[in-house]
C-alpha cells in the first residue's frame, strides 16, 4: 500500500488502511493488526459495527522530507483461530515536500583572479548553490545583483549553471578589482545572495625573440661529441622578470645548448650522430622568460647530416632457395637476390657477384650467372635432375663505397624434376619370348597368383608413380593386373575352354605430364599335368625353359607333395616289379624240375605270358616314361622304367632283356 503524506503534517493525524479480508467467521476470523517498528507510525485496530475490524494509522512524530523521503513497515492482520493464521501487507509512506528550505550557497565569498586582457567569454568563476526541497521548489536560477552599472557591463551569468562569464576584456591599468553579488532564487521565490570579488593579474605581454647568427645546414655523422652546429641569441622586451630568459631544447635530442654570454647561446652534439638511424633532426629551441605567467618563443633549426661508408649491405634473406627445371633452356630466369645498405648516394649502390666456389662443389658457379645491378640469377646451361638435384652456391654483395663493404649469402638451387624418362620393365626382361611363360594350372582358383611385373622410373615424386593395367590378353576377363602392385593374378577360374597358351600385354604408365608409359609381355601356359606342362614347354625356345620365375609358398608346398606322391607310386610300382618277376621265375624253375624240357617256338607277339596288361593290349608297353615339372624350366626331368622281357625262343642265348631307369 503507498500512503502519500505531506511533511506538514501534525502528531497524532490519523490514516485509514485498508481492510484485510478474512473468510471465516467468529474466532477464526480477523481479529487484531500489528505493525512492524518504525520511528514515526503506530497503529490501532478497531471494530465496526457489523463486527469487522480495520486499522488506523497513527503519526507519532513529524516528518522532514530533507531527513526521509520515504517511511517503509509492514502490517500483520492475525485471526483468533488456533493455530492462529496472519496475512502482511507492505506499507509505503511517500512524504510531500513543501517549500520550507531556502538555497544556500558553498562558499558565501568567492575569490578569483582574472588575467588582463582576457578575451570575451572567458570563464571567471562557477558559483553554486543548493536547496534540501524537491520540485520546484528545488530549483534554482542565478542572477547578478543589480548593484554597479560597470559590473553588468562586465560580466554576465548563466541562470542555470552558475557560471560567471567576461562580456568584455578587463584591463589591469583600468581597475583592478570587480565586486559582484550573485543571487540564488528557488521555485518557490525563496532566495539568498553571495559575494564574488575578482582581481585582475598583470600579464607578460611579450613574448621572448631567437635570433639565428650562424648555422651550419649539414653535418657529418662522423663529426665528435661537442661539435658547434649553430649560434643564435634571445631577447625580450619586457622588463624585470618578465625580461630575463632562459633557453631550452623540446624533447630529447643529441643535442645541447651552452650558454655563452647573458643572451647568446650555442647549439652543440651531444654524441656521436649515426646518419642510418635518424638522417636529420628538426631541433626546436624554446625560449622563455620568468614572468608570470611564462611567455616563450620556439625557433625550429634544420640539421642534415652527410653519409660516411660505415654499413656493409644486408641480404635479405640468409639463404634463397631457388627451383629450376629440369631442361630448361640456357638463360632462364630463377629468381632474384636483394640486398639493402642503410648508407646513401654511392655508398648504398648494391652490386651482386657469385662467390667463390666451395670444394664439395667446385662447379655449381658454372651452372649460374648473377647480374651485377639486379642481382638475377639465370642459368647457363640446361640440368638434368638423375644428375644434380640441388647444390649450394655463395652469393656476394658489395656496395661502392671507399673502402668497399660487402656481405655474403648461400644461394640454394633445387632442381624440379620433370617426366622425362619412361618407366622400365625389369620382369619379364623385354628380350624373353612371350612364347614361354609362367604355369597355371587348370584347377587354379579366382585370385591365382600367376606372375609379377616389376618396373621403375628414373625420375622422381609423382613422375616416378606407377601404375600398371592390362592393355591385351588373348582371354579378356581372365586374368587382372594389380593397379599399384603390378601383380598377376586369375580374374575368375580356369576352365577347360581356355586356350592352353595366354598372352598378356600389361601396359606400365607413369603419373607425369605428360604420362609416359612402357608394356611388358607376359606368356603363360595352362596345363593339366606336368606331363602337359612339359610337352608345352618343350616347344618353347631352350633359353625360356631354362628361366626360372620365383615361386610363392603355394607353389612350392604343391611341388613337394607332387615329388612326394611320385616317389611312393613308383616304390610301390617297383615293388611290384620285382615280386611278380620273382615270381615267375620261380614257377619256371618249378616246371623245368617237373616235366622234361622240350623246345618251344613261338611266333613274336603269341608269346604266352601271365604278366599284368598295362596298356591294354595284353602285353605291357615297351617304356614308360614318367616326367614331374618341380619349377618352371624343370620340364627335362623323366623317369622311365622298362619291364622285363620273358624269354624269346629265338634268343639262341636264351638271356632276358635287361631294364632301365
Amino acid at each position: 500500500m503507498v500512503l502519500k503524506i505531506p511533511e506538514t503534517a501534525m502528531p497524532e493525524a490519523r490514516f485509514l488502511l485498508e481492510s484485510a479480508q478474512d473468510p471465516d467467521v467468529g474466532n477464526n476470523s480477523l481479529q487484531y493488526y500489528s505493525i512492524s517498528s518504525n520511528e514515526y507510525f503506530r497503529i490501532y485496530t478497531w471494530r465496526r459495527s457489523d463486527g469487522r475490524r480495520y486499522a488506523e494509522l497513527v503519526l507519532d512524530r513529524a516528518l522532514d522530507r530533507e531527513q526521509q523521503a520515504e517511511v517503509v513497515f509492514s502490517v500483520t492482520a492475525v485471526d483468533g483461530g488456533s493455530p492462529p493464521r496472519s496475512g502482511t501487507a507492505l506499507i509505503r509512506v511517500v512524504v510531500l515536500d513543501i517549500n520550507d528550505n531556502i538555497p544556500v550557497f558553498t562558499h558565501s565569498l568567492y575569490k578569483v583572479r582574472v588575467l588582463e586582457n582576457s578575451a570575451q567569454d572567458t570563464p571567471v568563476v562557477v558559483v553554486s548553490a543548493s536547496d534540501l526541497d524537491s520540485g520546484t521548489n528545488g530549483e534554482i536560477t542565478y542572477s547578478i545583483a543589480h548593484n554597479s552599472e560597470e559590473n553588468l557591463q562586465t560580466f554576465k551569468i548563466n541562470p542555470e549553471t552558475g557560471q560567471v562569464r567576461l562580456k568584455k576584456p578587463v584591463d589591469y591599468e583600468e581597475t583592478k578589482t570587480y565586486e559582484i553579488y550573485v543571487q540564488a532564487t528557488d521555485g518557490g521565490g525563496l532566495s539568498t545572495h553571495c559575494k564574488v570579488e575578482v582581481q585582475v593579474e598583470d600579464v607578460n605581454d611579450n613574448a621572448p625573440e631567437v635570433i639565428i647568427t650562424s648555422l651550419s645546414s649539414t653535418l657529418s655523422e662522423a663529426a665528435p661529441p661537442n661539435t658547434v652546429v649553430a649560434l643564435f641569441s634571445v631577447r625580450d622586451r619586457d622588463s624585470g622578470d618578465n625580461g630575463r630568459t632562459s633557453c631550452e631544447l623540446a624533447g630529447e635530442q643529441p643535442f645541447s645548448i651552452a650558454r655563452l654570454a647573458r643572451d647568446a647561446y650555442s647549439l652543440v652534439t651531444l654524441e656521436v650522430l649515426d646518419r642510418e638511424e635518424v638522417a636529420e633532426y628538426n631541433v626546436t629551441v624554446v625560449a622563455r622568460d620568468e614572468g608570470s605567467p611564462t611567455l616563450s618563443a620556439s625557433k625550429m633549426l634544420l640539421v642534415r647530416l652527410l653519409d660516411v661508408n660505415d654499413n656493409a649491405p644486408t641480404f635479405n634473406q640468409a639463404v634463397y632457395t631457388m627451383v629450376l627445371r629440369e631442361n630448361e633452356p640456357a638463360g632462364t630466369s630463377l629468381g632474384r637476390l636483394s640486398a639493402t645498405d642503410a648508407d646513401s648516394g654511392k655508398n648504398a649502390h648494391v652490386r651482386y657477384a657469385l662467390g667463390p666456389s666451395t670444394p664439395d662443389a667446385p662447379a655449381a658457379a658454372s651452372f649460374l650467372s648473377v647480374d651485377a645491378e639486379s642481382g638475377t640469377v639465370r642459368a647457363l646451361r640446361p640440368l638434368d635432375y638423375e644428375e644434380v638435384r640441388a647444390f649450394e652456391v655463395a652469393v656476394r654483395a658489395a656496395d661502392g663505397g671507399s673502402p668497399q663493404l660487402s656481405a655474403q649469402a648461400v644461394l640454394r638451387v633445387v632442381v624440379r624434376d620433370e617426366n622425362d624418362n619412361a618407366p622400365v620393365v625389369l620382369h619379364p626382361a623385354s628380350d624373353s619370348s612371350a612364347a614361354a611363360g609362367e604355369l597355371v594350372p587348370r584347377w587354379a582358383r579366382a585370385g591365382y597368383l600367376v606372375a609379377k611385373v616389376v618396373a621403375v622410373d628414373a625420375d622422381a615424386g609423382q613422375n616416378a608413380w606407377l601404375s600398371y593395367e592390362l592393355a591385351k590378353a588373348t582371354e579378356p576377363g581372365l586374368f587382372r593386373v594389380g593397379l599399384h602392385s603390378g601383380e598377376v593374378r586369375t580374374a575368375r577360374a580356369v576352365s577347360e575352354r581356355d586356350a592352353p597358351r595366354q598372352r598378356l600385354v600389361v601396359l606400365v604408365r607413369d603419373r607425369g605430364q605428360p604420362p609416359r608409359s612402357a608394356t611388358a609381355t607376359v606368356g603363360i601356359v595352362l596345363a593339366d599335368g606336368f606331363s602337359d606342362a612339359f610337352l608345352q614347354f618343350s616347344d618353347a625356345p631352350a633359353g625360356r625353359r631354362q628361366q626360372h620365375r620365383p615361386q610363392a609358398p603355394e607353389e612350392d608346398l604343391l611341388t613337394t607333395y607332387l615329388i612326394a606322391s611320385l616317389a611312393c607310386v613308383s616304390t610301390l610300382f617297383l615293388l611290384s616289379v620285382l615280386a611278380f618277376s620273382a615270381a615267375k621265375l620261380c614257377e619256371a624253375r618249378l616246371r623245368a624240375r617237373l616235366s622234361p624240357p622240350s623246345a618251344h617256338f613261338y611266333a613274336d607277339g603269341d608269346v604266352v605270358t601271365d604278366a599284368v596288361d598295362v596298356a591294354g593290349k595284353g602285353t605291357l608297353s615297351r617304356t614308360h616314361r614318367h616326367e614331374v615339372c618341380v619349377t618352371t624350366g624343370s620340364g627335362k626331368s623323366e623317369l622311365q622304367l622298362l619291364r622285363p622281357v620273358p624269354p624269346n625262343p629265338q634268343n639262341a642265348s636264351g638271356g632276358a632283356a635287361g631294364g632301365k631307369i
